[in-house]
């Protein structure tokens, strides 16, 4: 018998489980095949599919990027003071080469940071850059602090501030004086919200990550690799709230607060579920979804994502989570290549391709399919229903 039948008909002996498994590779042992050892961060397969690959050297239309970073706090509490990872020269460079219109800066800092963003980059090519402004997380206990902070929001939109960015300090990070986490429906942020409704300034918001990121990191996690790679990303255990404790304090926010525009980050912080993502844009008007980051999930269920889109496309906006450089974080890295990707997977329908820049995979080991949508969605994601929320333009 040689080695191929001999295997054969070992895999359909009636030996079950790890016997089987055992005998098959003392088998194959035996029969000269050796045995090799692969770790897996080593493992870059290659598909063999034959299938078409299109590159998309231009977004088909002018593009508004709501959500990019090139500037950032040293310190998690801090955004007074901001470092830049790029010049706008230097983002101008790829915004001109990839069609995107305008980008925003969601880590704007505030009070002099913002000054410095605004001043540097929105004032000195108007139209083409955005800088929103962010809470002074660093002062949240001190008595006064919600007339305080509304007041300076409030101060900053009348500096140029086009919105807030809320980062996930709220709910993950940030403590009160006893130590516990503030959860993200604390009503002292109440006028924070207020105010932002009464100036038209849309609330970007970031609660949460992905789900994995509250399982345990072993071999099921499908993120396994992120994690290991990043052990401080993980929200398993301790006193973290739940992946949908998150989600359920962050919609008690957006119900108290009808009149405020909320666009919610990541998808809603929960793309791979999207029904659930739907419901809650039926049952929140005031509510907005960009895609930054998030495309290794929408992409591996395209099917559901184009129907998603097809329902809610005056609510789903073009994002990145771009980053120039500065920010120890690889999945989202600025560039050609980061653009290239995102306007294959929403304009063409390509088959099995890679959802970031290379090394891929950064967040887990799967690839993604292109929605293919019709020029009148295209138009909307990419600027029209940034461009209505914020009056970007007449």
């Amino acid at each position: 018998m040689n080695r191929r039948n001999l295997l054969a008909a070992l895999a359909a002996s009636p030996l079950a489980g790890s016997t089987a498994r055992a005998q098959t590779e003392s088998v194959s042992r035996r029969v000269g095949r050796p045995k090799e050892t692969l770790l897996l961060e080593d493992f870059q397969p290659k598909s063999m599919l034959h299938v078409p690959q299109t590159v998309v050297e231009r977004a088909k239309f002018p593009v508004v990027d709501v959500h990019t970073h090139w500037s950032f706090s040293a310190k998690t509490l801090d955004g007074a003071g901001l470092q830049f990872s790029a010049t706008p020269e230097e983002l101008l460079e790829v915004m001109n080469r990839r069609n995107i219109r305008t980008m925003i800066n969601i880590t704007g800092g505030y009070g002099k940071g913002f000054l410095e963003s605004h001043t540097n980059y929105d004032k000195k090519y108007p139209g083409r850059f955005i800088t929103l402004v962010e809470p002074q997380w660093g002062r949240a206990n001190e008595a006064g602090y919600a007339k305080m902070q509304a007041d300076a929001i409030e101060s900053d939109a009348k500096a140029g501030a086009r919105g807030l960015k809320i980062l996930k300090t709220l709910g993950l990070y940030l403590r009160d004086s006893q130590g516990k986490l503030v959860p993200v429906d604390d009503k002292r942020f109440d006028p924070t919200w207020e105010v932002c409704g009464a100036l038209n300034l849309p609330v970007f918001m970031h609660v949460s990550d992905p789900e994995a990121f509250f399982h345990t990191t072993d071999r099921f996690n499908e993120r396994f690799e992120e994690l290991n790679n990043h052990p401080d990303w993980s929200f398993h255990g301790k006193d973290f709230p739940s992946h949908m404790e998150l989600m359920e304090a962050r919609n008690r926010v957006l119900a108290r607060h009808p009149k405020t525009t909320f666009i919610l980050l990541h998808w809603g912080n929960n793309a791979e579920n999207q029904a659930l993502v739907g419901e809650w844009l039926d049952k929140f008007p005031n509510a907005y979804v960009e895609m930054g980051a998030r495309i290794g999930e929408l992409g591996r269920a395209p099917r559901t994502s184009r129907k998603f889109i097809d329902r809610y496309q005056d609510r789903c906006m073009f994002g990145t989570d771009a980053i120039p450089k500065g920010y120890n974080v690889p999945q989202q890295i600025f560039g050609d290549d980061l653009y290239k990707i995102y306007y294959r997977f929403l304009e063409t329908e390509d088959e099995y391709f890679d959802y970031a820049p290379a090394p891929v995979p950064p967040q887990g080991r799967w690839n993604i399919y292109g929605l293919g949508l019709p020029d009148q969605i295209l138009r909307k994601i990419y600027h029209q229903n940034i461009d209505r929320v914020m009056r970007l333009q007449s």
